[in-house]
């Protein structure tokens, strides 16, 4: 039996050579791949270990989308993941710098029906999180009623950038109002627009929550000589519109003591999506929707309890993680261990147990191939050696018996030159003791008989 010499990894590959027989080279193979499976299953553990740190682009300083982000904040800061806030002009913005590789953000606030930014089906919806109402302030005594009723006049639509000036454009234009003409539209953000109104600089503001700060549309809510657009068109813009919805600011519900409003105001708005990157780990969409759960799951205004987030898709689709959270609750986990160590227990699930369970039948399998293809081996040997005991010359044929030895020669050679593992050893030298069984008979075969028809012992 030869034995492969020591070499510079004999002490790895040793084993595979002994247990099963292998070449040096192909023992050093097997080894390397073990190796690399395993370093690889290191790697993704540690690369699939959710980020404690995620960037969202709010809005304004002082909108709705920037106290949602401050919100989300603290409830992240409990789970043990820092969330910065990237201010920002608006919608259009959030949804620009998500689409954008080079830029560095995780997260965002996206108004409903912002939908000219090529590549944006790459993004993804955690769900709707609240309505966002447009409200429309104008300065005058006499009511307008259709929004055609500002043309000509100077009408503040929002910043480039924000989904209030986005909406603000499309409503005008189907009330045949468009930029250039005789409206001035200029693009003041909703402070300045709104103090423009004040000032007696504009002759009406469009406002909404991604650029405008709930203290400035309540100084106006209660401003003498400003008053609120009532959208009577509020069906028909949600039958155009499909991404608006129509909502009603009941009477009273803002200062009942004053009445204001003196009597229910209908309104339009979109909803606002939080958006997220495809690559968002499923631990961190879980802990935002949990988050946006506590931020925006009490009644308001123009909400019922419970009503957001809610998985309702407009132009994003719901991500798969959402989707299963929105089902199923927080996997097995993150339900009842705390953040840092159940990713660590879920990773270890999801990386190891695989790796064990492919690994465990490979190791069961690999012994067994091999046996089964050593004893292959031994067994076309034995087979030889019964074809040539069976067919032993009798007397008066030396020429025979010649050919006959020198098979078993052959077939002896051949035997020596096999590599053949500790654990057949004993069949090893059974085969050869066999070998030198049939050479014996061989030779008896060949002594000369007595007289009485007998070979001599």
């Amino acid at each position: 039996m030869n034995r492969p010499s020591i070499t510079r990894f004999g002490w790895l590959t040793a084993p595979f050579v002994e247990i099963f027989g292998l070449s040096r080279g192909l023992a050093l193979a097997v080894v390397l791949l073990a190796g690399l499976v395993v370093l690889f299953a290191v790697f993704w553990f540690f690369h699939s270990a959710p980020p404690h740190t995620l960037i969202i682009t709010s809005g304004a300083p002082g909108s709705s989308f920037q106290a949602n982000a401050e919100k989300y904040r603290v409830l992240l800061a409990r789970k043990g993941v820092k969330l910065k806030i990237l201010p920002s002009q608006g919608s259009l913005e959030n949804l620009e710098r998500l689409d954008d590789p080079k830029f560095h953000v995780d997260i965002g606030f996206v108004q409903g029906g912002i939908t000219n930014v090529p590549g944006r089906n790459k993004l993804v919806s955690l769900g709707s999180i609240a309505y966002e109402p447009l409200l429309v302030f104008y300065r005058g005594a006499t009511p307008i009623h259709l929004l055609s009723g500002f043309s000509g006049k100077r009408v503040a639509i929002g910043s480039v950038g924000s989904g209030t000036r986005a909406l603000a454009l499309q409503l005008l234009e189907l009330n045949g109002v468009e930029p250039g003409g005789a409206t001035a539209l200029p693009d003041l953000d909703g402070d300045d627009a709104a103090n423009a109104l004040l000032a007696g600089g504009v002759d009406a503001v469009f406002l909404m929550g991604d650029t405008t700060s709930p203290r400035v549309m309540r100084q106006l809510e209660q401003e003498p000589g400003i008053q609120f657009f009532d959208f009577t068109q509020a069906d028909g813009y949600t039958r155009r519109i499909s991404f608006v919805n129509k909502l009603v600011l009941p009477q009273g519900s803002i200062d009942f003591a004053r009445n204001i409003p003196a009597q229910d105001v209908n309104l339009i708005g979109p909803t606002v999506e939080l958006l997220a990157r495809p690559d968002l780990p499923p631990a961190l969409s879980d802990m935002l929707i949990e988050a946006a759960q506590e931020a925006h799951g009490a009644a308001g205004l123009f909400k019922r309890r419970g009503e957001f987030p809610a998985p309702i898709q407009h132009d994003f689709p719901i991500s798969a993680d959402a989707s299963r959270y929105y089902k199923s609750g927080k996997s097995f986990f993150y339900r009842y261990l705390p953040f840092g160590l159940a990713s660590l227990v879920s990773r270890i699930v999801f990386v190891f147990v695989p790796l064990v369970v492919l690994l465990i039948p490979a190791l069961r399998v690999i012994p067994a191939a091999f046996k089964w293809r050593m004893q292959m081996r031994l067994n076309r040997w034995y087979r030889e050696l019964l074809a040539l005991e069976r067919n032993l010359p009798g007397e008066g044929a030396p020429g025979r018996r010649e050919a006959l030895m020198a098979q078993l020669g052959r077939i002896e050679n051949e035997v020596n030159k096999m590599k053949v593992p500790t654990s057949f050893a004993g069949q090893f030298y059974d085969l050869r003791g066999n070998i030198q069984f049939v050479r014996n008979r061989l030779v008896q075969n060949a002594a000369p008989q007595d007289g009485s028809g007998v070979k001599p012992e």
